[in-house]
């Protein structure tokens, strides 16, 4: 049985025994916005004071005097030949087409063909990395499409400089041994008080990446126009929309934590990494799908946490085979798991199966918020965050269907489901009058069509 209390979820394995508690946040407790911290507030009024090391963070900027920039002559070139650049090889690889440019800026503002360029190549990034997301996007107007595109671009590119092999690019920069970087990389080390899990070489190659990264964000916020297809396209995307700096922060944030966390002892630490690498997605998106209502604010970062938490417990296998575990260990011990058990053995024990169920009605509390958000946004934008939101609903489903089994393999939608499932949200959310989503949600509630 289960059962929903002011505080959390109970599990009651017999009438007056109460096991455990999984907690969560009550809505009005959503780190809202968050600044580095577990502390709950209820709005912005709240908000502590930045810390020593988000201002660190915060003060990674790329000055124009500071490095070389490309010519006017070179950008001359580039913009009358920008129409027959090539973004993919004959390799059918993708290509930056600004990749044999020797600085990090250009010398003026780029012409309209160039970002155009840039905007091409954050699509075809989107549509290879990405085909379900991109599914989601491309009923967008073509401006807030593009956005997405570079929106995701970025995200892409901050998780393949921290998880796995992508080697970023940032001319004439000194690499690892750069003072800057170096200056960084001690300042951010002294202050979390915490060496990194990676060895030595992974991790300088990262943290050092990840500056520079943070360096070309802060071109989007200046009136300096970074050479990499990705920032500027997305400076345009920033200027177009009002995104604030500190969700791109925070996100990039979220990627230095993987160099030096890799575990989580308690629900309120994971979930600190759910907002840096998921509900700042969702915050980001949001401004360009456009709102009047601040509650959706909340509701986009209920949105990231839903997806991330689902995303935590359909990769435990894979995540313990790279010495990762998410799962709040406080929670694994006080339903006698161990870390040992997650190769997979862990199915085997009568306890994963019900703190699964418990794991995914937690999770559903955060879902039953992020639908909130639907409401609020224009028609036009509802079909993108829905059917993510419909996709990620139904990898859940399966993972309670298969009993908690993410182990034997990768949980995730069929063709078949994909397309009825975008087709049930195409049609509520860009088909079906306004007046009629009450009687839809009626008969959802009930079991009579689908919640999407």
């Amino acid at each position: 049985m289960y059962a929903l209390s002011r505080g959390g979820l109970l599990n009651k394995r017999s009438e007056g025994e109460v096991v455990w508690m999984l907690e969560r946040r009550k809505p009005l407790d959503l780190l809202f916005p968050l600044k580095g911290n577990a502390s709950s507030r209820t709005d912005e009024a709240n908000t502590a004071a930045p810390s020593t090391v988000e201002r660190l963070r915060a003060g990674v900027t790329l000055a124009r005097d500071a490095v070389k920039a490309v010519s006017l002559t070179a950008m001359e070139a580039l913009r009358e030949g920008a129409s027959f650049i090539g973004i993919v090889t004959d390799k059918n690889e993708l290509a930056d087409p600004f990749a044999h440019l020797d600085a990090p800026i250009w010398s003026e503002q780029p012409p309209a063909e160039l970002f155009k360029l840039a905007y091409r190549y954050c699509e075809e990034l989107t549509k290879r990395e990405a085909g379900n997301f991109y599914h989601s996007f491309k009923y967008l107007p073509d401006d807030q499409r593009l956005a997405m595109c570079a929106i995701y671009a970025f995200c892409r590119r901050a998780d393949d400089i921290a998880d796995g092999d992508w080697a970023d690019r940032f001319p004439g920069g000194a690499g690892e041994v750069d003072p800057e970087a170096v200056a960084y990389r001690e300042q951010l080390e002294s202050l979390q008080n915490q060496g990194t899990i990676l060895d030595e070489e992974a991790y300088l190659n990262k943290i050092t990446q990840l500056f520079f990264f943070r360096k070309k964000l802060s071109t989007c916020y200046t009136d300096v126009h970074s050479t990499d297809p990705v920032f500027l396209a997305l400076g345009d995307t920033i200027n177009r929309y009002g995104i604030p700096r500190d969700v791109f922060d925070d996100l990039i944030s979220g990627m230095e934590d993987d160099l030096y966390n890799n575990r989580y002892r308690t629900f309120d630490e994971l979930y600190v990494y759910c907002y840096r690498v998921a509900s700042v997605v969702g915050l980001m998106c949001i401004e360009v799908y456009g709102y009047d209502d601040p509650r959706a604010k909340k509701f986009a970062e209920s949105w990231g946490i839903f997806m991330q938490l689902t995303n935590v417990l359909r990769d435990v296998g894979e995540d313990i085979q790279r010495d990762r575990v998410y799962l709040p260990l406080d929670e694994l011990e006080k339903n006698e798991m161990t870390e040992a058990e997650l190769n997979g053995r862990i199915v085997l024990n009568k306890h994963w199966e019900p703190y699964c169920r418990q794991y995914a009605a937690r999770a559903r509390t955060y879902l039953d918020e992020a639908r909130q958000l639907l409401p609020l946004l224009p028609r036009r934008s509802r079909y993108s965050p829905a059917a993510m939101i419909a996709f990620y609903d139904k990898i859940l489903k399966q993972i309670e269907k298969q009993q908690g089994d993410v182990f034997t393999t990768r949980v995730k939608l069929n063709k078949a489901q994909k397309i009825s499932l975008a087709a049930t949200v195409y049609l509520r959310h860009r088909f079906l009058p306004g007046f009629l989503d009450p009687v839809w949600g009626a008969l959802a509630k009930v079991g009579l069509l689908p919640s999407v």
